[in-house]
This record gives C-alpha cells, sequence and structure tokens, in this order.
C-alpha cells in the first residue's frame, strides 16, 4: 500500500481523499500542516498487516493504525474473499460482535453495513458481548464468517479487528494472506449510512438468543450433584465486559453470587485502575493483561480484588480480562497468603477435572484427546501417557488449538478440552476458542469437587504432582506390592533475553545450530547443564533429531515464521529428570523468549537443575555477555 518509494505526500493526499470520517482526516491534515514528518512517517508509511489474528494496534489516523478507513477496507476485503470462497455466503450470514472499547460499537456497525451493502446477512450482537459468543453464534447459527471488535488484554489505546472462518475457529494460512490480498483489491470505500445497520432487513439481532443458548451450553458443563458450594468467591470483570456473563452463569448452575470488585465491575475503556503492563513480564506469572492484578501484590494484598477478597473472606478471587477469554485464579493460604495459579498450573487442573468427568461417562479412553500449546506444560501429556488418551501439541494461539480440536473430531476422538499457557482454555465442543466465563465457571465446580474432599484447590494441585497409581503386584505368585508415582513434579521457568537487532538474534541462533564452529553443517547442542539432548525439533530450519528415530525427520507441526526450536533432555543419573526448552523469538517485541519446563521425582533437585539450565541457556547457548542480552 505504501512503499517506500512513495512521496509521503502523496501517501497523505490519498489518505485524506478516502477516509470518510472528518476527525481523522483532519488529524491527518494538521500533522501535515505543521509538518511533523516523523510522526507522519510512522502512521503512513506501513499498512496496519492484516494476519491470523486479524488487525489490532493503536487508535489514530494512518495506514498503519486502527481506525474508520481501515476497519472499511478491512470489511470490504474480507467481504469479497468470503463471497469468493464460501458457497451461500450471503444466505448463511455473517456474525459481528463488539467489546466496550472506544470505537467497538462504531467499528462493528461499520463492518455490519459493508456485508449488507453487498447484500449479506448480518447477525448482530447489540450491546457489549464477551468474544466468545461470537464463535459460539457462528456454529448454532451456520454462519459463514464472523467479526468481533475487541483488543482483548491489550491497552487503552488499541483496538482490533478479530475474524472467524466458517469452521468458527480463528482464521490460519491460506485465508489470512487471501484476505490482505483481498483488502489491498477493496480500498475504495463503498458504504451507505449508518442507520442502515439498524433499519435493514438483512440485519438481525441475535443477541438474547444466542445469550440463552450460551448459557445453556454452561449448565450442561457443569455436574449439578457439585453445583453448590460453601466456597467464597470475588471476581474482577478488569473493567471489561465478563460481569453480566459470570452473574447469569452462576445463577444458572446454582452457585452463590460472586463478590464483585466494584471498582471493576462496570465496563470502563479507560481502565482507571489498572496500570497494563506488558503482556508476558515475568514469564508465566504476568501473561496476559489480567495476571499484573496480581503480580506484586499477591503477599501484599495492596491490590484491589485481593483487598476486597481479604475484607469479605474470601477463599478465591477470580479474573476475566476484558473480553473475558482468558481466566486466572488465586486462593487464599491458610497463613493469609495468596497464591496466584499459572496458566499451566490450571491447565493441569483442568485436564484433570475433565478426564475424570470422562471417565465417569464410561467411553472409552482411547477415543479422548486433549490440546495445548506447544509451549505449555507437558504435564497434560504425561496424563495422557499414563491414562491412555491422546494428546496433541501445536504451535501456539488459539487458531491452531481449534483448527486442531476440529481435526481430531473429524478423526474420530472426542475433544473436550484445550489450553494455552497464556491462561487460555477451551472446553467442550459448541466453542473452539478460549472462554474466560467457561473457566471461571469450571473453576468454581473444581472448587466444590476437591472440598468434597476436604481439600483446596492447591492442595489439590500438590497431589496430583504425588499422585501415585493403584498398588500393583511385583509378581503373580507373591503378595509383595509397590507403588507407582504418576505424574510426578512439574515446575516452570519461562522469560526472556531483550534484544533489539535482528543481526545479533539471527547470529545466536545460527550458533545454536552450529554448536561446532568448525563445521557449517548443522550440529545442536548435545547437552544442557549436564543433561543429555535427546531431541530436537526445529521449526525454522524444517528440521529434528530424536534419538529413538532416525536423525532426521520431518517435524510434525507446521514451521515458524520466526526461529522457534525445542530442545528435550534427560539426565544420565537420573532418568526421572526431564525437560523441554523452547526458545523463539517475538514477532511484536525485541526479545528471544524461552519456555523451560522440567519433570521429576524429586522437587528440590528439580528446581536446581532448573536453575542451572537457565545459566547455561544464557552463558553457553546465547553468549548473552558477548551478544549484550539483557534479561527482565
Amino acid at each position: 500500500m505504501a512503499p517506500t518509494t512513495v512521496p509521503l505526500e502523496q501517501l497523505v493526499n490519498e489518505w485524506l481523499r478516502l477516509d470518510p470520517n472528518p476527525i481523522t482526516r483532519d488529524e491527518i491534515r494538521r500533522l501535515w500542516d505543521h509538518q511533523q514528518i516523523d510522526e507522519l512517517e510512522q502512521r503512513m508509511r506501513t499498512r496496519i498487516e492484516f494476519g491470523t489474528a486479524g488487525l489490532r494496534g493503536k487508535m489514530e489516523a494512518g495506514w498503519a493504525r486502527m481506525n474508520d478507513l481501515i476497519v472499511i477496507q478491512a470489511s470490504q476485503g474480507l467481504c469479497a474473499y468470503v463471497l469468493r470462497s464460501i458457497p451461500e455466503a450471503s444466505i448463511r450470514g455473517v456474525v459481528v460482535g463488539h467489546d466496550h472499547r472506544h470505537n467497538s460499537e462504531r467499528w462493528a456497525s461499520l463492518t455490519a453495513q459493508v456485508f449488507i451493502s453487498n447484500n449479506i446477512k448480518v447477525y448482530f450482537h447489540r450491546g457489549f458481548v464477551h468474544t466468545p459468543l461470537v464463535p459460539f453464534s457462528m456454529k448454532k447459527l451456520n454462519a459463514a464468517c464472523g467479526v468481533m471488535i475487541t483488543a482483548s488484554h491489550n491497552p487503552k489505546d488499541d483496538n482490533g479487528y478479530k475474524v472467524y472462518w466458517e469452521n468458527a475457529v480463528q482464521i490460519i494460512a491460506p485465508h489470512d494472506v487471501g484476505i490482505a490480498e483481498s483488502i489491498l483489491q477493496n480500498l475504495e470505500p463503498r458504504i451507505g449510512h449508518m442507520s442502515d445497520v439498524y433499519t435493514s432487513p438483512l440485519c438481525i439481532d441475535c443477541s438474547d438468543s444466542m445469550k440463552q443458548s450460551y448459557f445453556t451450553l454452561i449448565r450442561g458443563l457443569v455436574m449439578t450433584k457439585v453445583a453448590h458450594s460453601p466456597a467464597k468467591f470475588v471476581n474482577t470483570s478488569m473493567h471489561g465486559v465478563s460481569d453480566p456473563f459470570i452473574s447469569e452463569a452462576f445463577r444458572q448452575v446454582g452457585f452463590a453470587p460472586c463478590i464483585p470488585v466494584e471498582k471493576q465491575r462496570l465496563p470502563d475503556p479507560n481502565f482507571p485502575t489498572v496500570k497494563f503492563p506488558n503482556p508476558e513480564e515475568k514469564g508465566a506469572l504476568v501473561i496476559g493483561f489480567l495476571h499484573s492484578v496480581f503480580r506484586s501484590n499477591v503477599r501484599s494484598g495492596k491490590d484491589l480484588a485481593i483487598s476486597e477478597a481479604t475484607a469479605s473472606g474470601a477463599d478465591y478471587v477470580l479474573a476475566q480480562d476484558p473480553d473475558a477469554d482468558r481466566f486466572t485464579a488465586a486462593e487464599r493460604g491458610a497463613d493469609g497468603l495468596w497464591f496466584l495459579f499459572t496458566g499451566d498450573q490450571l491447565g493441569a487442573l483442568f485436564a484433570d477435572h475433565v478426564l475424570g468427568k470422562y471417565k465417569a461417562t464410561g467411553k472409552p479412553l482411547s477415543k479422548l484427546a486433549m490440546i495445548a500449546s506447544t509451549v505449555s506444560s507437558k504435564m497434560v501429556e504425561a496424563m495422557a501417557r499414563v491414562e491412555g488418551f491422546k494428546f496433541v501439541d501445536c504451535l501456539t494461539g488459539f487458531k491452531f488449538i481449534g483448527n486442531t480440536a476440529l481435526d481430531l473430531v473429524a478423526a474420530g476422538y472426542e475433544v473436550p478440552f484445550g489450553y494455552e499457557e497464556a491462561i487460555g482454555f477451551m472446553f467442550g465442543p459448541e466453542i473452539r476458542d478460549k472462554d474466560g466465563v467457561a473457566a471461571t465457571v469450571m473453576f468454581a465446580e473444581l472448587v466444590a469437587e476437591v472440598r468434597r474432599r476436604g481439600l483446596t484447590v492447591h492442595e489439590y494441585l500438590e497431589e496430583l504432582y504425588q499422585r501415585w497409581g493403584e498398588p500393583f503386584s511385583l509378581c503373580p505368585y507373591l503378595s509383595i506390592l509397590t507403588e507407582i508415582r504418576r505424574y510426578g513434579y512439574f515446575e516452570t521457568k519461562n522469560s526472556y533475553f531483550i534484544c533489539s537487532d535482528p543481526v545479533t538474534i539471527d547470529r545466536i541462533f545460527w550458533g545454536i545450530r552450529h554448536s561446532q564452529e568448525s563445521d557449517s553443517t548443522i550440529h545442536y547442542p548435545s547437552s544442557i547443564a549436564g543433561l543429555a539432548v535427546n531431541s530436537v525439533i526445529d521449526l525454522t530450519a524444517g528440521y529434528g533429531y530424536d534419538s529413538t528415530n532416525a536423525p532426521s525427520y520431518q517435524p510434525r507441526l507446521p514451521l515458524s515464521s520466526g526461529h522457534m526450536v525445542q530442545f528435550r533432555a534427560q539426565s544420565t543419573d537420573d532418568p526421572s529428570i526431564k525437560i523441554v526448552l523452547t526458545i523463539r523469538t517475538s514477532g511484536t517485541e525485541p526479545k528471544i523468549k524461552y519456555y523451560l519446563e522440567g519433570s521429576a521425582t524429586d522437587r528440590q533437585e528439580l528446581a536446581r537443575i532448573l536453575n542451572l539450565i537457565v545459566k547455561d541457556l544464557a552463558e553457553v547457548w546465547m553468549k548473552a555477555s558477548e551478544h549484550g542480552l539483557r534479561s527482565p
């Protein structure tokens, strides 16, 4: 749209010609009149990229920002692509929803306008909805595609345009590329008046009926025999849209109402009580917008949610991010201190909970499957190996988790659960996306279930780490019994190195792939911190090594657009000690991220080994001092 050879003035004039919004048009005109060239270069030189997450960025005038013109052009390109690609798209229609952010309702209306102007039926969610309601509605209504206007947990100045394909899952290749190309072919705005959205017979308000169906789904997830719990919950909506959904969901399944954090209960696009951090500060403990709720205040009790829970005598704090597709929780200990569950810990707890429900049905475990992103904990994989169900990992993001679930269903499996460590959880067959409301209800059910056994959730997590299987006889002729450890301890240490130089990053990964510097062929490191590397999956080079297979094979997962290499290693002295280390570049930040998880029968020894691996990773593999890398 805006190659470097195009004069800036031409880019400005084209914006002024096309932008139908007088406010953003004048914004660019003032910048040009005052010759604010650097600012204009940032906003006008490159076009905001449409990818598998759709669009997301700062709300300002300019080709590189989120605004009316960008939303109109994106909708026109999407509309044209849908009409070309999906049979009977006009009849099947599209679903459009929005959250409470600045411009969300307006951009949802603009999106609907574009589809209506092309004689496509629009199922429009009037009022604020949480993101999972869009894919849920799509499946119920058999819609051709869906659009949710939200920026999830981004800062208040951002907004986004999230696209779901006809399978009610976020778009993946090749549709992302096809839609991006179609947008560039449909840049001239062609829409009528905003009022057409509400008066057109092609616009159908589906909010009430879809919400009723959604709460029927929620009721079906919960076992009524444990629906009543003496636990007391405080819930924070983080100034987002979740409060009415959580309140109604708890009412529907029979739980006592949560105590809301009043200062954060109502939707507020300015998020006045929340200081937004980087989404992945401090690794797995601060992933996503809402983990900042607890980051520095878990022990001090100064946070609003923690303070409310402490004052009210609550046992648990529940939290959803602003568009309510993510969830996290904290538990008050006997000492009065609060324990924040990580995404991986919640993933293990939920997986075990779902597994128990599945077993109760009497269905064969060979037909059960669960999914996690490849950088998430391997504890669910260990569960699958012991229990006999299928586990599949996939690339990070629910666009991959959702599509993997559909593939497994097509292969004859039932897929009641999937998750990623970034506090996203998927339950049941009706929504193949993360759902913070469903996760909240499932966590409350889990609390009720473990309380029946006299445990807290944290105690139950420890039990999972230490769980023993049924006694078995060492010899059929002897009565000597022994016990086997089932899952073992799992511990994660996720963090990153800061590096803003792409050349240095490439050099670092070249060094990892060529550990024998005198040889130009690929040689990955054979050990780390004394553990023997027995598996490598390089999703950039498309190469892998597994000591149990041939030396070279094609990785099962699709290739990554950035650097991404995963190593598995094991102690030769204590085979119970195993680690998985994934190193990848960030697509949006100047970082090399690492995801490290270990499992062992001895927790103290595991912690020691993980610390040594982090040290080895920095000093030997990354050569952090030599390359000027910084750690948080």
